[in-house]
């Protein structure tokens, strides 16, 4: 047998194991008392744009795509949707302290307005997952009012 040979049969045997490795996967399905539509008024047309474009890396429910089961695929997908948890968590935004919502608002707006969120990567694949110009303003817009109305909660 050759090198060559003996090499693809290690690495196909190699594949065919790490299959068996698998992350855990990021569904809970349970409703969250500190989720941001319980903190803030939410637009449906808005909520919509957030469950399409954020919410598979920024909630603990994520929809997996088919080849999330294909390994090392999902490892990088858990390592992707781990790290935008420890991001921000819209889940979780409730538990937040008032100044780090404000912050979180403000980081939204601005990755959304420089394009690096949702990240390039995940629109390649998730293409419903674009914003266009119009979703944009639409969540900015919303941000703005949600950050007015916490600023004047903060006040009180």
């Amino acid at each position: 047998m050759s090198l060559l040979k003996k090499i693809s049969l290690v690495l196909v045997i190699v594949f065919i194991v790490i299959q068996f490795i698998r992350p855990s996967r990021n569904t809970s399905g349970n409703a969250w008392p500190a989720e941001i539509t319980t903190q803030f008024s939410v637009p449906g047309d808005v909520q919509s744009v957030l469950r399409t474009s954020c919410y598979d890396c920024h909630t603990n429910n994520t929809r997996y795509p088919w080849y999330s089961n294909i390994q090392p695929l999902g490892w990088l997908l858990a390592n992707h949707i781990n790290d935008g948890k420890a991001n921000l968590n819209f889940d979780k935004f409730g538990n937040y302290s008032k100044r780090r919502q404000l912050s979180k608002l403000k980081a939204i707006t601005n990755s959304i307005k420089d394009g690096t969120m949702p990240l390039f990567s995940y629109t390649l694949l998730h293409h419903d997952a674009r914003l266009s110009k119009e979703n944009k303003d639409l969540i900015v817009n919303w941000i703005s009012g949600a950050r007015d109305s916490l600023e004047i909660r903060s006040k009180q």
